[in-house]
């Protein structure tokens, strides 16, 4: 069963105020979790999580983490001048980009943070831009599949991403010529992966790796950036990862390799889909039905909103609140109002009655949920709400007019009539 954390009641009280549709946001669940990450690595002294802002760019969610000690993971300008906005200090950002514009190196080291470089070609890109600093990161893509427990969880080989083995050793010799002093790995193999396995198996390679390169170029590898790509269970009968084990298992692979090389090493992480997905929802409306060869129920958004279902056809789970515990004795598509097929929550999803007007609570959108919406059909993406420990709601991003949309004419009169 998966359980909302918001009630009808709730919901009927918040629309008063902010009507539907509109992500909304769970601080208790959010610090918990952070609390219980931190926790699963305590272990490594270095260790330290750099929130993905991919996943969930707002800066009232990015306070919540660093107040809990997080920094975060950047791959945009936009998203460094995020970082900024929120105090983030010397060591909380983690500049992760790839095909890098020119300027956005030098952004990073204004604010104190690390850059990852994604390929060896960057290496005199950025000597050239803002020189290399003491401390740098190259990324590692081992190529082929990824296998963990007998199954493919990703095709690392197919990946934009990264450099070959012999290109990330060719690269930290380069950077140590121009200076660099520090030396991180940084990887990213996998994504979603529902399994106890994967940060473990990645760890034990990426820790193989960083002996390995000091015995084979003399630099001093001082950090392992696991990325991200520890997933959740979106379908109710999935079992859902035990971060206190993948912690465990990511220390035994430190014990067997690290220590014994006579290193200390760091741990890092990029979390985004692990941190926040479960602790948001987006909550709709049902404003129409339409009975023709199927059931279909229209609600008050659409993929502008939630992306996933319509890109990936992922799978969200619904609860028509106020109706948990009724029988789930009709199939209906739910869908929103883009000229588009695609554009649906649900497809033959087994689900209460719906009535008009009925609150229905779209599971796990916390990450990659608003971050991915869009304006196609000149549809406007919604406001963003921040339920708070002590049961208060906050407006943390409001929803979009059309005077935004409008706003990159603002150098012409065409869209004044309207304006």
């Amino acid at each position: 069963m998966k359980t909302p954390f918001v009630t009808k009641e709730q919901i009927e009280e918040i629309v008063k105020k902010y009507p539907t549709p509109f992500h909304i946001y769970d601080e208790k669940g959010i610090r918990e979790n952070a609390r219980k990450l931190k926790q699963a690595f305590a272990w490594n002294k270095g260790y330290k999580e750099f929130f993905a802002v991919k996943a969930t760019p707002n800066p009232f969610i990015i306070n919540i983490l660093k107040e809990e000690g997080c920094g975060v993971d950047c791959a945009s300008m936009q998203e460094l001048l995020m970082a900024e906005a929120c105090g983030m200090k010397e060591g909380d950002i983690m500049f992760s980009s790839n095909e890098t514009p020119e300027g956005e190196f030098t952004k990073c080291r204004q604010l104190g943070g690390y850059i990852n470089l994604d390929d060896i070609t960057l290496v005199d890109f950025l000597e050239k831009e803002c020189g290399v600093p003491e401390t740098i990161f190259c990324r590692f893509n081992p190529g082929g599949v990824y296998n963990v427990s007998n199954g493919i969880m990703d095709n690392p080989g197919d990946a934009k991403y990264g450099m070959t083995r012999p290109q990330i050793a060719e690269a930290f010799k380069r950077l140590k010529e121009l200076g660099a002093k520090n030396f991180g790995i940084h990887a990213f193999l996998c994504s979603g992966a529902v399994s106890n396995d994967y940060y473990p198996m990645l760890a034990g390679d990426l820790f193989k790796l960083a002996v390995e390169l000091k015995e084979e170029t003399g630099v001093d590898v001082k950090y392992i950036n696991l990325s991200g790509g520890v997933g959740i269970p979106y379908r109710p009968d999935q079992e859902g990862c035990d971060i206190l084990k993948i912690g465990e298992g990511v220390r035994k692979k430190y014990q067997e390799i690290i220590e014994p090389a006579g290193m200390e090493v760091a741990i890092f992480t990029e979390l985004g889909r692990f941190m926040l997905a479960p602790f948001g929802h987006l909550i709709v409306k049902a404003i129409h039905e339409k009975h023709t060869y199927k059931e279909y129920i229209g609600v008050d958004a659409c993929a502008a909103n939630l992306m996933r279902p319509a890109m990936y056809g992922a799978y969200h789970h619904l609860t028509v609140l106020g109706k948990e515990n009724e029988p789930k004795d009709h199939v209906y598509d739910v869908v929103g109002n883009l000229c588009e097929n695609n554009d649906k929550f649900a497809i033959d999803r087994e689900l209460p009655k719906i009535d008009m007007g009925d609150y229905i609570c779209i599971h796990d959108t916390g990450a990659h949920g608003f971050s991915m919406g869009y304006n196609y059909n000149g549809m406007l993406r919604s406001k963003e709400l921040l339920l708070h420990s002590d049961g208060s709601v906050q407006l943390i991003r409001r929803a979009e007019t059309a005077k935004d949309y409008f706003a990159t004419f603002d150098f012409c009169d065409v869209m004044k009539k309207v304006l």
